[in-house]
């Protein structure tokens, strides 16, 4: 008999739809905890179980989906009973080739540096599910709905390292393609594949028609099989109901166009129901089954950018490392983390494409140091990073805390290394950069290079680590010390690409040691080994010479289409963010940056110069609007908002400490509540930083609200302005009840909406003056009242 893992990819599996809409039907009350009913009502769920498996669902999910610590006190009794009662239903449905899921949503909180759930507390929080889960019973562990990747990394270091089940992973990504936290297809894929998730897909968020799209992302990029569990379509009220656009034909019309994609488990996720899925199996079943085909692609990813090596050549910076650099040796002494912060911001500005971390210095404690950098460091840029260090437990650290799969700079040939370092590239997935030296050293010919190499390939392969996942570099020596050392390195790095299909990558600079006007030499040298087929260079961007020999080369060899950034980089006039040191960057400059202590130091200065409101005016404000187009068009995410926001919320208080009594008046004072019934607060949490951060006064009267509380709060504190939050579909409706009793006892105060399951016609309807697609809209708006005196 097959195992699930093999049937996956071998067949059509079918996965059953919502549960949360079979349980309303059969009684549930907006605001009661699902899981709750595994106690209290276990012949319902057992029905609804057997419901999907007559429908012909292959799996089930346990009705476990919010069971964790941050919802529910006894998790262990309700895992357990949730899987016991799935099990059951598949027992009495007699079905021999039917799972059970335990079923893993997310915590509702937001991970540091967003939020103040610790990283390690959110792995603790998921592994207290799968160890009650495994024990259950369960077939496998389906994480699912996740919107950051952090907290899906969590989750999937929880579910590998407390059971031997398949893990499925599958994402709520919204109509640009991104996940709440930023994170793309091409971000999100290659860490699941590299902390070896079993299969990955969508779910939620969207219908059918909407996926289609990211759907294609998903196939093209993924080496895993692909998982779609759409919406029945967008939500609309009808009447106190929620209900979805699609009927069962329609939705199962859908779906054979998704299954035609190439994916491998179909199912449904909001607003369906037995009759939807029992539609889509008979629809799709005799339908042309697509196994998966792995993808000979390598990524490197943070939270949000995605950086494929092969297709042209990439630029990692060099910056940070401490080798020939006093002053970056200073800062790592006195920790004095905003310089390095702009020396990483420096090499994004200039063009890099991924950044070396390097905090290596014998009288510090490297792991701490390292782990510190890289939480620091992917706060404030979105570039991949690669972890350079010999320490072993630095690595360690650094590869768990990561968020997105990284390189890591390096192993070597000799057997120590390679026994060293490759479990923690098999456990965590990073791409991994090969040295080709060994016990015997550094060979002096680039054919006994390429046998260490060949080597390291092998011993790679063992521990399951495919070849495209190394990154073989050849070792510039400076020619100072040896006439041939440039010209082995390059043979090495021809060798490696043309006979056995590698990719390489060099230390650029490292050729120059020991000569006058370095830089002459470097750029050259670098030309050369781009056209022997070097994929990664180890650069200085800030270096016009390095860039301008990058760049000419990207569209000599028609890797940069119309010569599209060569004429962006040298058409005009070059404009910076801020200057070559984090010391004479501006308030503005430090703002944009998310560098909080360098703004609060800068705000303290200037104080002693201008007056308060004008340094308000001049640099907070500008500052933020920038930050806050840049996010709407896409070029920063909510990471580096939060950021930015928090460094301004930094220098607002250090203003406000100097500003006479009578001035210190907040923007405008605004209510924002989880409505009654739902106990998801994750957005609210993100508008909250948000709004304080731009200088609003928040009241937050938290998650599930009743209507009569927010009116109260409305009339007796004087408000202008209501920012209400509904993630659950169930809840709307207590959405639309707090709106129609705020116009009838607070007809003064503009409502504005938000949510997951929320969108403008929606809004439109239960009659909320405003619509807000994510934080900053709802910024946007509150200006928009308190500023302009007027709401839409």
């Amino acid at each position: 008999m097959k195992t699930l893992k093999e049937r996956i990819n071998t067949e059509w599996l079918f996965f059953d739809g919502a549960l949360g809409t079979m349980l309303q039907k059969k009684g549930l009350a907006a605001g009661q905890c699902p899981e709750m009913w595994n106690l209290d009502h276990p012949e319902i769920l057992i029905e609804i179980h057997k419901a999907y498996l007559e429908a012909g669902a292959h799996i089930i999910n346990a009705n476990t989906f919010g069971a964790n610590r941050c919802k529910v006190e006894n998790v262990k009794e309700v895992v357990t009973a949730g899987i016991s009662l799935a099990k059951q239903a598949v027992q009495e449905s007699h079905r021999q080739d039917a799972y059970v899921a335990l079923d893993i949503g997310p915590t509702g909180k937001l991970l540091a540096p967003m939020g103040d759930l610790d990283f390690e507390e959110a792995v603790s929080i998921f592994a207290e599910m799968v160890r009650a889960g495994a024990k259950a019973g369960a077939d496998l562990v389906l994480i699912e709905t996740m919107s950051d990747s952090y907290e899906a990394k969590a989750a999937l270091l929880a579910a590998k390292e407390n059971c031997d089940l398949p893990v499925f992973i599958t994402f709520i990504f919204d109509e640009n393609h991104r996940l709440l936290s930023g994170g793309s297809v091409q971000s999100v894929i290659p860490m699941c594949e590299g902390l070896k998730a079993d299969a990955v897909g969508i779910n939620c968020g969207l219908g059918p028609a909407q996926m289609l799209p990211i759907i294609k992302e998903i196939v093209q990029i993924s080496s895993l099989p692909v998982i779609v569990n759409p919406n029945a379509g967008l939500p609309r009220q009808l009447g106190n109901q929620t209900v979805y656009d699609l009927s069962d034909d329609e939705f199962a019309f859908w779906m054979k166009e998704i299954a035609a994609l190439g994916v491998q488990g179909v199912g449904g996720c909001c607003g369906t129901t037995p009759s939807t899925i029992k539609t889509m199996v008979q629809t799709i079943r005799n339908c042309p089954f697509l196994p998966i085909a792995p993808k000979k692609m390598t990524w490197v990813t943070s939270y949000s950018q995605a950086v494929q090596i092969g297709p042209k050549p990439v630029v990692i910076g060099e910056r940070i490392n401490p080798t020939g650099k006093k002053r970056l040796k200073e800062a790592l002494r006195n920790q004095e983390y905003e310089y390095i912060l702009s020396q990483a911001l420096e090499q994004e500005i200039a063009g890099a494409h991924i950044l070396d971390v390097n905090v290596g210095l014998p009288e510090i404690d490297e792991p701490s140091m390292m782990k510190e950098m890289i939480c620091q460091i992917q706060s404030v840029t979105a570039c991949p990073l690669q972890i350079d260090t010999g320490n072993i437990e630095a690595l360690e650290q650094a590869l768990r805390i990561y968020n997105g799969r990284p390189m890591v700079n390096s192993v070597n040939g000799k057997l120590e290394s390679m026994e060293s370092v490759f479990p923690l590239i098999q456990k965590y997935g990073a791409v991994v950069v090969g040295l080709c030296l060994d016990e015997e050293g550094i060979p002096e010919q680039a054919e006994q290079r390429v046998e260490i190499a060949k080597k390291i390939y092998h011993k790679a392969e063992e521990y399951g680590i495919p070849s495209k996942d190394v990154v073989i570099d050849g070792l510039a020596m400076t020619i100072s010390s040896s006439s041939q050392a440039g010209v082995v390195a390059l043979e090495t790095i021809d060798q490696i690409s043309r006979e056995l299909n590698g990719y390489t990558i060099l230390g650029v600079s490292n050729i120059s040691f020991g000569l006058p006007q370095r830089e002459i030499i470097n750029s050259h040298f670098l030309s050369m080994a781009l056209t022997k087929g070097l994929s990664c260079a180890i650069i200085n961007p800030n270096s016009e010479d390095m860039m301008k020999s990058y760049r000419s080369y990207l569209a000599l060899q028609a890797l940069d289409p119309q010569c599209k950034g060569y004429i962006e980089a040298y058409g005009t006039v070059p404009t910076q963010k801020f200057t070559d040191s984090s010391e004479n960057m501006t308030l503005k400059q430090a703002i944009q940056a998310g560098l909080k202590g360098r703004a609060e130091q800068l705000t303290l200065e200037l104080l002693n110069q201008k007056d308060s409101l004008e340094i308000v005016d001049a640099e907070l404000i500008p500052a933020l609007d920038q930050v806050g187009k840049e996010y709407e068009s896409g070029i920063l995410f909510l990471p580096q908002l939060l950021m930015s926001a928090e460094a301004a919320k930094l220098s607002f208080s250090a203003i406000k400490e100097k500003m006479p009594q009578d001035n210190k008046v907040a923007k405008g004072r605004i209510v924002l509540a989880t409505v009654q019934g739902d106990i998801h607060d994750i957005g609210k949490n993100i508008v909250k930083v948000l709004l304080e951060n731009y200088g609003y006064d928040v009241i937050d009267l938290g998650k599930d609200v009743a209507p009569e509380q927010i009116v109260s709060c409305v009339k007796n504190e004087n408000i202008s302005l209501v920012g209400l939050s509904a993630l659950m579909t169930t809840t709307v409706v207590n959405m639309e009840k707090t709106i129609r009793l705020l116009h009838e006892q607070a007809p003064h105060v503009k409502i504005m909406v938000g949510g997951a399951v929320l969108n403008p016609e929606y809004a439109k309807m239960i009659h909320a003056d405003h619509y807000a697609p994510d934080a900053m809209g709802s910024v946007r708006y509150a200006d928009q009242v308190f500023l302009k005196g007027q709401g839409e």
